[in-house]
């Protein structure tokens, strides 16, 4: 790190620990350019991390994910605990910046002290969770809030990695999901922690919340009682009016509780850490690959021979790498 980035890093790091809101704005803007003397500010900020209860926020589009969230942000204000959150949008293909603007919607929250909210593109990031996104989660457990909760774009197989980025994992559906269900279950059913049903004053809530509980509880019983399990719970909903959300918030204290009584929540934040570490270092080698340009000219002296096909990208990269066949 040079002393210009030290210059701007420095205060940064002081004014985050400081709790100092201008700061934890600016350091998450310079997470998401990955700026010179990012590494060194997330590495100084890291011992001030791991105490912030992290809940991933999923769901299908239309579901209510924002109103939920600002449903939850209101419950936990009300029992007195500062909540971050990271509300992941799709990338705009010009810019690269997020597209939906959930600050936009949860712009009530913007006097409040105790409430920071900040949209986040993906980026093109696989799962929709980019590593920035980990990152500024890791920022706002370091800036001491009490809760940090990260809404994602959708929910499918992509949307997986929602499970690495925090404690707790809520899947939010709605009654019309119900055939939505059976795509579920060979993927984010097996990493969902809690289910919300929202919009349940809809018809056809009741159907859905019975096959989710049928549903988990066959696979609870396959599963077998050799340790203490987290039974996974079923929460109906309606965010618009706040009805199932004292529950809802309920559960995530007890959820908290039990990570903590059977050493769960340390062994996530173990497998999170070592995720982390391992994207970390395939950006870091990507950066240093590029960056001298010998990469790009191998790439741009076979770019004939890939197109004539007597060279596959395979053999190129290969070349890049300096492998032998």
């Amino acid at each position: 790190m040079n002393a210009q980035s030290d210059d701007i890093i420095r205060p940064l790091i002081e004014g985050v620990r400081k709790g100092q809101p201008r700061a934890l704005a600016r350091t998450i803007t310079l997470i998401e350019n990955i700026a010179p003397g990012t590494e060194k500010l997330l590495a100084e900020l890291h011992p001030l991390t791991g105490k912030a209860q992290r809940v991933g926020i999923t769901g299908p589009p239309g579901a209510g994910k924002s109103t939920l969230v600002c449903a939850l942000v209101e419950a936990y204000r009300a029992r007195e605990k500062t909540v971050g959150v990271i509300a992941v949008d799709p990338s705009s293909p010009l810019t690269g910046g997020a597209l939906l603007g959930d600050r936009v919607r949860m712009e009530s929250f913007t006097l409040d002290p105790g409430v920071f909210i900040r949209s986040m593109a993906t980026r093109g990031a696989v799962g929709g969770l980019a590593i920035t996104t980990q990152e500024a989660s890791d920022v706002l457990d370091a800036f001491g809030f009490d809760v940090v909760i990260v809404e994602t774009v959708g929910v499918g197989q992509s949307e997986l990695d929602v499970a690495g980025s925090g404690d707790t994992t809520v899947l939010v559906l709605v009654p019309e999901s119900g055939d939505e269900v059976q795509v579920l279950k060979a993927g984010i059913m097996e990493i969902a922690d809690i289910f919300v049903v929202n919009k349940s004053d809809r018809p056809d809530a009741r159907l859905l919340v019975t096959e989710l509980v049928e549903n988990l509880k066959l696979r609870s019983d396959r599963e077998g009682d050799e340790r203490e399990r987290w039974t996974k719970p079923v929460i109906s909903t309606v965010a618009t009016t706040g009805d199932g959300v004292t529950q809802l918030v309920e559960t995530l204290e007890k959820r908290r509780e039990y990570l903590e009584r059977t050493g769960e929540g340390d062994r996530r934040r173990r497998d999170r850490l070592v995720r982390h570490a391992r994207d970390v270092t395939d950006r870091l080698m990507r950066q240093r690959l590029w960056r001298n340009g010998a990469a790009e000219q191998i790439l741009e002296r076979n770019v004939d021979e890939m197109a004539s096909g007597r060279l596959s990208a395979y053999e190129v990269a290969r070349m890049i790498l300096g492998i032998s066949k």
